[in-house]
């Protein structure tokens, strides 16, 4: 999902990736939604009622462990929605979802969204190919967390936080940053310090400013391209209405 591939209307990708029929039927259900930085939309375990569309803001899935510690293992943002899993199978929410960049959401009562994923084949292969993107950012983002260093960390988490941002200013202090990534705030503000000094980014009250994208992407590990490279198949598949055979990746490859 980088800059130059964000060529379509403002708006959500997935609601416009719909067939107009199920749009149709939809549009009227959808309520536009404000929530402020770090607001819980959901609750681990918690019974989910609608599906939340983010239309520029950016969702965070965090797992919560039984003594409070909690880590980031997803973000969703004008790509996809939160709550699909839901009205394909289970209401219940398996992460907490809070609210990581601040702007534009729309959501859908699960019902509706349910009753066109039986309905059409074309809502079901898009859910369902969504649905296996975001796992595959599940995935790669438990290696990350456990294999990769906390400078690496945060470059491919300001790369996919600058790819939904308009402009290069991402406004979040070390506090929120090192409890997205599980860290402690020493280990985040230290790293950062390393990313400013590399002239890779400026970082003054609060504001971090993306100076060298492609500096940020060299300094990420593998795991900001690989997710970009997934959420790209699905981006040129989205409004398929058959599930598409991919190819597995033998190697890692860098963006």
């Amino acid at each position: 999902m980088p800059k130059s591939q964000k060529d379509d209307p403002p708006g959500n990708q997935l609601l416009s990736a719909l067939e107009p029929g199920s749009r149709k039927r939809i549009e009227p259900h959808l309520q536009p939604v404000t929530l402020k930085l770090g607001a819980v939309v959901c609750e681990a375990g918690a019974v989910l009622e609608h599906a939340y569309f983010p239309q520029g803001s950016v969702l965070s899935l965090l797992t919560v462990l039984m003594n409070g510690a909690e880590i980031e293992t997803a973000n969703i943002g004008y790509e996809g929605a939160f709550g699909l899993f839901e009205a394909m199978y289970s209401r219940v929410s398996f992460s907490r979802c809070i609210v990581q960049m601040e702007g534009r959401m729309v959501r859908c009562p699960i019902e509706a969204l349910h009753g066109e994923f039986r309905k059409s084949e074309q809502v079901r292969a898009l859910f369902v190919n969504y649905s296996e993107a975001l796992l595959s950012q599940l995935q790669q983002t438990a290696a990350c967390n456990a294999l990769h260093t906390t400078r690496q960390r945060i470059c491919r988490w300001l790369l996919m936080m600058h790819d939904r941002v308009e402009g290069d200013s991402l406004e979040y202090t070390h506090e929120f940053l090192a409890h997205i990534l599980g860290a402690n705030r020493k280990s985040v503000t230290l790293a950062a310090q390393s990313i400013q000094t590399a002239g890779l980014i400026t970082y003054r009250r609060g504001m971090m400013r993306v100076l060298d994208r492609v500096g940020l992407e060299e300094a990420s590990c593998e795991c900001y391209a690989v997710v970009r490279q997934r959420y790209e198949a699905f981006r040129a598949t989205r409004s398929s209405s058959v599930l598409q055979k991919k190819k597995g990746r033998t190697q890692p490859r860098r963006g």
